[in-house]
């Protein structure tokens, strides 16, 4: 089975027209998004040209027949885009959304008109027929992407982008709305915040896959020492990151029976993301840090959260979907000094290598090795990480509002220095305090995910628009929205 986050991105097509404007239009349109489509590696489905006039929809009897054919097509399409290289048929494309019954994001572009090309037989009016279509959106109760302009030529480089943006934010609600998250051991008993409701997020979709960690840790302790896969994960270990020389082969072999148990795990039940029992039970009875398991996993775009999180796990997963690129599970830690925008976000060792931004140092946990003896904490993902621009979000269940929420915001890492061991980011967000305050004052807990880059308008329109989340963003003014004046 491939898993949504390594699926071909594919779109279904329509080309919406009037058929009083001049058809001439509609055949380039067509070629010009499918050409679009190609470029950037994504699938397209629609119907032949020749099956409708014009290759177009625009009567009742198209939207019929182009539904029934994404219908057929349902378990592919990930989201629909609707060209109108003319004023449209409003009624045709609104009942071929419904007919369809696909519940895909719905991405509308509509043409420019040339200053030169407006009389009778030339015009296009799309920028009119958009807003008629949107009406009929509304009426009909579809969601819909806007494009970056409201009206943009199909070839151009900014609808090219609109595209792409549009099929990460497709393959974000097609993962959310269907994810499998294993829950591997039970909650840490000191960690009362991992609490979660698993029925709110089977109603929000989301289905959780459990299993004790004793079978877990009896899975890896089977695996036999000339089992290929044995050695081919150590040799991915050991060429991970750099290896202190006090690390024995023994360790690294324990570390690599528990990785490939868990990979096979994840693999056999299907999950997308993961959340495990990370101390101390595994370090007690097995004799190793699951940290850079996690970290692997989370390279390969499956992430894996720390402490049976398995909100912080679909948090990283949504980031994920967003991104196309690693994210990593932290706490919110330390402050900076005196500086009021700046703070330390950590975890013990289990950041993705690419997250981090450089080649890490796999040794022992440090605050847990301490107490329990070093030798039993193999596996922990050391580093800084890098300066850039990051994007963070935390969803979490609401038992007492019988709802699940979430908070975003964009941040960026920055270069300085903090002199504390295991996985070290130091961010700089803006307005932290408030953000803070809305943390403590909303029951959220104090893990939070983050990826590398920019992309938190996709995972917004993913919560607001598709999923119907509640969300605060943190950097992003909300959308405009009517003003009721009380008459009195």
């Amino acid at each position: 089975m491939t898993l949504t986050i390594r699926r071909k991105i594919t779109l279904g097509v329509v080309i919406g027209s009037r058929a009083f404007f001049s058809p001439a239009p509609c055949r380039e349109a067509r070629d010009q998004v499918l050409a679009q489509l190609e470029a950037l590696g994504y699938g397209a489905i629609t119907l032949p040209f020749e099956a409708t006039a014009n290759g177009a929809v625009q009567s009742l009897a198209d939207a019929d027949l182009y539904a029934a054919h994404f219908r057929a097509h349902a378990d592919q399409i990930d989201g629909l885009v609707i060209c109108l290289p003319n004023f449209g048929d409003e009624i045709a494309v609104a009942e071929l959304v419904q007919r369809a019954g696909l519940k895909v994001p719905v991405l509308l572009q509509a043409s420019n008109d040339s200053l030169d090309k407006v009389d009778v037989h030339s015009r296009r009016d799309a920028f009119c027929g958009k807003i008629s279509v949107t009406n009929n959106f509304w009426q009909y109760g579809i969601p819909f992407t806007e494009t970056t302009s409201h009206t943009c030529d199909v070839d151009s480089a900014e609808f090219g982008a609109d595209l792409e943006r549009f099929g990460r934010l497709c393959r974000t609600v097609r993962g959310l709305r269907g994810a499998r998250i294993g829950a591997i051991g039970a909650r840490t008993g000191a960690f009362q915040t991992m609490r979660y409701s698993e029925k709110l997020l089977q109603a929000a979709g989301i289905t959780v896959v459990t299993v004790d960690l004793s079978e877990m840790m009896g899975a890896a302790a089977a695996i036999p020492a000339d089992d290929p896969d044995l050695a081919a994960k150590m040799a991915r270990i050991k060429a991970y990151g750099t290896i202190p020389a006090h690390i024995t082969e023994e360790q690294i072999t324990k570390q690599a029976r528990w990785t490939l148990a868990v990979n096979r795990w994840i693999d056999e039940t299907g999950c997308d993301a993961s959340a495990i029992q990370c101390w101390r039970s595994l370090q007690d009875n097995f004799g190793c840090a699951t940290c850079v398991t996690m970290s692997m996993m989370g390279e390969e775009l499956m992430p894996s959260a720390c402490e049976v999180d398995v909100m912080g796990a679909i948090s990283m997963y949504a980031l994920a979907l967003a991104s196309g690129a690693p994210p990593a599970i932290l706490d919110w830690n330390n402050n900076y000094a005196d500086v009021p925008d700046l703070c330390v976000c950590t975890h013990c060792g289990n950041f993705p290598r690419s997250f981090i931004g450089d080649t890490p140092e796999i040794s022992e946990l440090d605050v847990l090795g301490e107490a329990i003896g070093r030798s039993k904490c193999f596996g922990a993902v050391k580093g800084k990480v890098k300066p850039g621009p990051m994007t963070y979000f935390r969803l979490s269940s609401d038992d007492r509002a019988g709802r699940v929420k979430c908070y975003l915001g964009e941040g960026e890492f920055t270069d300085d220095p903090f002199a504390m061991d295991g996985g070290i980011a130091v961010c700089r967000v803006p307005r932290l305090r408030e953000l803070m305050r809305f943390v403590t004052q909303n029951g959220f807990e104090h893990h939070v995910a983050m990826v590398r880059g920019h992309h938190a308008g996709i995972v917004n329109e993913a919560v607001v628009r598709y999923l119907g989340w509640p969300i605060y963003d943190h950097d992003t003014p909300p959308e405009p929205q009517l003003y009721l004046r009380n008459p009195f």
